[in-house]
């Protein structure tokens, strides 16, 4: 991965942005990066695939059968962790049945906020707070009826509120839907 840094272009270890969001395509790899999100350290395939597999089926681990662990232990033995492993997300040890997650993977989260639905992206909640806000000052700096009924250190206290609990909330919500941070994966708690 290069970054361009004052003075010219430098290199940083990580995966590209083109590497994340490859590996981040695929539901399967994306539940593994959950999986490997909810453990310290290196962890077996097998227990891996059986957690997959059970968010895949929406199943609990002691009901899957074995061509669904099968299944998805396979896959994940020879497509996804390789692959995840090339972009350097993972350290994968296909001898020892053992996947260890490299600090690239906590990068990942960037890439995983997730809108679904009728959901806005935060990004433009914050920007039409803005505009919000903007208008009311607008409003008030021009002393616009009703708005003078309250001081002009009101508003600007409710503004300046409204930011503070828009971000309280922003930082619940975003610990929340962390990698690992849940017994599903974001995509499967909504």
């Amino acid at each position: 991965m290069l970054s361009v840094a004052r003075g010219g272009v430098s290199e940083t270890s990580g995966p590209s942005e083109d590497d994340l969001f490859e590996v981040l395509s695929n539901r399967r790899r994306r539940y593994t990066v959950h999986a490997l999100g909810q453990e310290a350290g290196a962890v077996e395939l097998g227990a891996v695939a059986e957690r997959v597999a059970s968010w895949e089926y929406d199943v609990a681990e002691s009901e899957l059968s074995y061509d669904q662990r099968k299944r998805v232990y396979t896959a994940l033995q020879q497509s996804h962790l390789p692959k995840m492993d090339d972009a350097g997300i993972v350290a994968f040890d296909k001898q020892r049945g053992m996947i260890e997650p490299e600090p690239a993977l906590e990068e990942v989260d960037v890439y995983m906020d997730i809108v679904q639905g009728r959901e806005i992206p935060w990004s433009q909640y914050y920007l039409g707070l803005s505009g919000v806000g903007a208008a009311l000052v607008a409003a008030v700096w021009m002393s616009a009826w009703p708005l003078t009924l309250v001081p002009t250190m009101g508003w600007m206290t409710a503004i300046v509120a409204a930011f503070t609990v828009s971000a309280a909330i922003h930082t619940y919500y975003a610990k929340a839907s962390r990698i690992g941070a849940g017994d599903k994966p974001p995509e499967l708690e909504r």
